[in-house]
């Protein structure tokens, strides 16, 4: 199959040749380097060419390559010291790079590399191995000769860390799955990758003072057949069988395989929260004692903590981190101190105590204590305290890094009060959050981060200074994975995405161009496909806008994708579209109720997933509406007139389609420009708790034929369960022998949140997407 992907391959790289030279220069490296310059003397690389390199201390930067040259025919290159020899790779000493930069020239005589160390041979070497992808293919030949395009380049990255997080304990993924991953990463020249390796849901290190860490943390009751966020908690005689762990020699070669490939491995050890699966196996460093059982789902809130006024507690924590530094070479160690809950703390007789005693404020003081102790553990051990933004509150520790994730903010005080910083916001950087239409998606956190948003991220925020910019050390995408069961699902959530994070974090701002980027990753793809990486192709579902022509008073539906060169072929029954079907060129007037099925074409075959929307033309389509409270700044949808477009919400509360309402009731006023005989009117509303969005209480609708005087209509209630699933749901209220022109429609906002809710006393959300009046 590989060799049938080679032949489609190459063909397809002929195709481009052919093309003309503007779009033969246009080169599909990602991330992009800083210089490049293309001409036209190629150069030939055979199973005969030889590397020459005469310092010892640059050949690191050659073994990964020449592994994947041995992975391609069944050898690899010989390493020479012959200066003398021609038409090679030479591998040369150039002090006045920066340690991550090169030079690569290629042409006729051959390959020269320059560089001051071995990072910048891998990642000139990296650049050429994208630059002659037929090498990306695993074989048995003997003998290749493969034409690599001439071109001079210069180059080194704008940040430093340049990472991506894996959750493994939402879901275990194996040694060989991860190291997949980082040839993965490493191609695209990401540099750090931060494992988060410990969670409620399971440990998945081997640490050999405490066995059962992995004995019993390790493991929790299966319930992958249910979703996440509906998973009761494991019952008395119920056996743990999902799960696993790190041997502490799976560990030793990962990291190793990491460092071949010039990637730093951060470990990840949570505390003083995120801590159930530890504590199920040694309740002891726990306020309450236990017992505990490894959490099998997204129970909300979890309380379980470590406790903080126990001295033992940090001698169980400054063990493991010991035998973790034993492993793990990395400056970073992340503990994690994020989403600590407390409410153990407030109540523990011995926290109470520590606080006293240590003359601390209240229990965010006390987090602070204990993020500043185990600090001064991991100094005394030469290593760097590395923890979510969440570690600012009481005090942040003297030399901590932060990890900014709850947006910028925490990223810009660290920076400010002179502490380092990796920024990774939720806004750009989570690779949990969908990426496409949610409907035509697999499930994934509830956010929407399409590929363009990732590519816009710059981790110095404009606030900062620039002497505090200094102290952005980069950032990286995170990939929770609570809904991310398998490998293949965890490759689709992170590429193409972490392609455009890597340019982001390596590719200065002035050089980068988010028209070029969509070209290479086009073409980046063919290369995803040789190696058998299942990316996602979001960027090709097609997306649907509704359109007002406030002239005529009609709508009209815009399709398009986050990549611009596709065809759009669309039917309006229904049915699957091909190339027989309409061809998008332009807005598409609705003059009935139809069912929209789209779909993009590259090269007359299709890209992305079939996309649908049922446009529904009612009474109160495009007519005026008058808002008694208007939607909050953030949700205020596309159009004044998005409830009454006809077009509906996905489950994507950011799609557009939605307005929404924080603590306040919608009371709108639509006007049907003449009196009409009404039957019904129907409310499409949101439930999502975990985004603080829930379902009405009712929905009451009041009519009147001078928009003065109005009656009551007709009302009903919300008897859906407030701790029920995420859904988009109806509501009707029947208004059958009704005549009027104007329409009132009040949809009553649940107020604060439930006792139950992480967030209670917060005020709810009301999300609606259309008031359909027939």
């Amino acid at each position: 199959m590989k060799q049938l992907h080679m032949l489609l391959f190459v063909g397809s790289l002929l195709f481009l040749v052919a093309c003309n030279n503007k779009e033969a220069d246009k080169t599909p490296l990602i991330p992009l380097p800083n210089s490049i310059h293309y001409h036209s003397d190629a150069f030939v690389l055979t199973n005969k060419t030889q590397i020459v390199i005469e310092q010892a201390d640059l050949l690191p930067g050659i073994e990964a390559f020449n592994e994947r040259i041995a992975r391609h025919c069944k050898n690899k290159l010989k390493i020479t010291d012959n200066a003398l020899a021609k038409s090679n790779i030479t591998i040369n000493f150039n002090g006045q790079l920066p340690d991550e930069g090169y030079k690569l020239e290629v042409g006729s005589a051959g390959v020269i590399v320059e560089a001051s160390g071995a990072k910048g041979v891998y990642y000139a070497l990296q650049t050429f191995l994208q630059m002659c992808p037929e090498l990306l293919v695993d074989g048995e030949k003997s003998q290749f000769s493969y034409a690599v395009k001439g071109a001079s380049i210069e180059d080194s990255p704008q940040f430093a860390w340049r990472g991506m997080m894996l959750d493994v304990s939402r879901h275990f993924f194996t040694k060989e799955e991860v190291m997949e991953l980082i040839d993965y990463l490493a191609f695209h020249k990401i540099n750090v990758f931060h494992w988060h390796l410990v969670d409620d849901q399971g440990w998945r290190i081997e640490i050999k003072k405490y066995p059962k860490l992995t004995e019993v943390g390790a493991w929790r009751v299966d319930r992958e057949h249910l979703p996440w966020n509906a998973r009761p908690a494991m019952q008395a005689g119920e056996e743990a069988t999902y799960g696993g762990y790190y041997t502490q020699e799976d560990i030793k070669e990962v990291v190793a395989y990491a460092q071949k490939r010039f990637i730093t491995v951060v470990p990840e050890i949570e505390m003083p929260g995120h801590t159930t699966s530890s504590l199920a196996a040694y309740p002891e460093y726990s306020c309450t004692g236990g017992p505990f059982n490894v959490v099998p789902g997204g129970l909300w809130p979890i309380t379980d903590i470590y406790c903080a006024g126990k001295d033992e507690t940090f001698g169980f924590i400054e063990d493991i981190l010991t035998e973790v530094m034993e492993l793990f070479p990395s400056k970073y160690i992340h503990i994690g101190g994020d989403e600590a809950n407390k409410a153990e703390w407030e109540k523990c007789a011995k926290c109470q105590a520590r606080i006293k005693s240590e003359k601390l404020a209240d229990e965010h003081a006390l987090q602070s204590y204990f993020i500043k102790r185990v600090e001064k553990f991991l100094m005394a051990n030469d290593r760097v305290l590395i923890g979510w933004d969440e570690i600012l509150e009481g005090g942040l520790a003297p030399n901590a890094t932060v990890m900014s994730w709850r947006g910028f903010h925490g990223g810009i005080e660290a920076a400010q009060s002179g502490h380092d910083v990796v920024m990774t916001p939720t806004s750009h950087c989570y690779l949990d959050y969908y990426q496409g239409p949610m409907d035509t998606e697999p499930v994934a956190f509830n956010g929407y981060i399409p590929l363009e948003k990732v590519y816009q991220f710059n981790p110095v925020p404009a606030e900062l200074s620039a002497e505090s910019a200094k102290h952005i050390l980069g950032g990286q995408g995170n990939l929770w994975t609570e809904h991310v069961p398998t490998k293949e699902h965890m490759q689709y959530m992170t590429f193409p995405r972490m392609a455009a994070m890597a340019e982001a974090l390596w590719t200065n701002a002035e050089t980068r161009n988010w028209s070029d980027f969509t070209t290479r990753i086009g073409q980046m793809t063919q290369s995803y496909d040789v190696m058998g990486l299942n990316y996602a192709k979001s960027m090709y579902t097609v997306q649907f806008e509704s359109v007002f022509n406030a002239k005529n008073k009609t709508i009209a539906l815009e399709l398009n994708t986050e990549i611009p060169d596709a065809d759009i072929y669309y039917t309006l029954d229904g049915t699957q579209p091909d190339l027989s079907s309409n061809h998008y060129s332009g807005a598409i007037d609705i003059n009935s109720s139809v069912e929209v099925v789209a779909a993009s074409f590259i090269n007359g075959k299709q890209a992305g997933k079939d996309a649908r929307v049922n446009f529904s033309l009612h009474l109160a389509t495009a007519k005026p509406l008058r808002y008694e409270k208007q939607p909050s700044d953030k949700y205020p949808g596309l159009t004044d007139i998005t409830l009454v477009n006809s077009l509906r919400g996905s489950r994507n509360f950011n799609d557009g389609n939605w307005q929404g309402f924080e603590g306040d009731d919608v009371d709108v006023v639509i006007d049907l420009n003449k009196v009409e005989d009404l039957t019904k009117v129907t409310v499409g509303c949101l439930h999502q708790t975990g985004s603080w969005i829930f379902l009405p209480q009712q929905v009451k609708v009041q009519t009147s034929l001078d928009g003065e005087l109005f009656t009551e209509a007709g009302a009903t209630i919300n008897n859906i369960p407030l701790q029920s699933e995420d859904q988009v749901m109806d509501f009707t209220v029947d208004i059958s022998g009704t005549t009027a022109r104007y329409v009132k429609v009040t949809v009553v906002n649940q107020g604060m949140l439930p006792s139950w809710h992480g967030a209670a006393g917060s005020k709810a959300w009301l999300f609606v997407d259309e008031i359909i009046v027939e």
